[in-house]
């Protein structure tokens, strides 16, 4: 009896896993959406700029101030799906889900403490229109070293894969461990955890979250990080060539 009643509990803390699973994947879908539409909204804002339009420049940095708070309810839903899928472990009494995903999300949220102003996304929109009359030039109150910024940096945790070396932005078929979000590239990592016989420590470095081949999967959210990190990448490497190129001394004629 004692037995299948364990087994019923398994059977049911199964099924909320994979429905937090799919309800986590729909939800980074939505994040990534909400990044594509503040990528729009940065490029209009450039156009604006460029038309001396300061004053709807402003009406739509108010509007992402509002997108960028919704994009991190969403990533804080999200680790609230993650953490109840996880946790959970059916009881006596019928769960309340609801109430479980509130608490959590509200748990989550009470340890960020950025605001919409000083969140990397809207340096990213600040900094493009700044870019149209000022290229080249520190915002005012920054020192020119802590410009460059990425959306990307607090969700992508390793630049390369642990197991190939090669960059994530080189990799054609990159996955995510949804335990410790590091990337890998997918053949690479399935075959690492199959040779260690389907539970294994991740390999990146001092990582020490357990990996399994059903929780390293590709997200929505994963391929817009890396075609954002490739876009950073090559602005960057543009701007470096603009400021060797500026920076460069004429040669003048030599005299006779």
């Amino acid at each position: 009896m004692a037995s299948t009643s364990a087994s019923r509990s398994d059977g049911v803390t199964g099924r909320i896993k994979r429905a937090a699973s799919n309800l986590y994947s729909d939800n980074q879908a939505l994040v990534a959406d909400i990044r594509k539409s503040l990528n729009l909204m940065k490029d209009i804002a450039v156009d604006l700029e460029k038309d001396n339009q300061s004053d709807m420049v402003k009406q739509l940095e108010s509007a992402v101030a509002e997108l960028i708070e919704t994009h991190e309810n969403c990533l804080h839903r999200s680790s609230a799906i993650q953490s109840v899928g996880e946790a959970y472990r059916p009881g006596p009494e019928l769960t309340d889900f609801k109430k479980l995903l509130d608490t959590e999300f509200e748990k989550v949220k009470s340890t960020s403490s950025s605001s919409p102003q000083n969140h990397p996304l809207m340096h990213q929109f600040q900094q493009a229109v700044w870019n149209v009359h000022h290229a080249g030039q520190p915002m005012p109150g920054e020192e020119q070293e802590d410009i460059v910024m990425t959306s990307t940096e607090s969700n992508i945790r390793n630049l390369k894969c642990p197991i190939t070396g090669k960059d994530i932005t080189e990799l054609t078929d990159p996955v995510r461990g949804l335990d410790c979000k590091h990337i890998y590239d997918k053949n690479a990592i399935l075959n690492f955890i199959k040779s260690n016989h389907g539970n294994v420590k991740c390999p990146e470095s001092a990582c020490p979250k357990m990996l399994q081949a059903k929780r390293v999967v590709c997200d929505p959210l994963l391929l817009f990080e890396i075609e954002e990190l490739r876009t950073s990448s090559r602005q960057a490497a543009r701007a470096d060539g603009i400021e060797d190129f500026t920076e460069a001394e004429p040669q003048g004629e030599e005299s006779p």
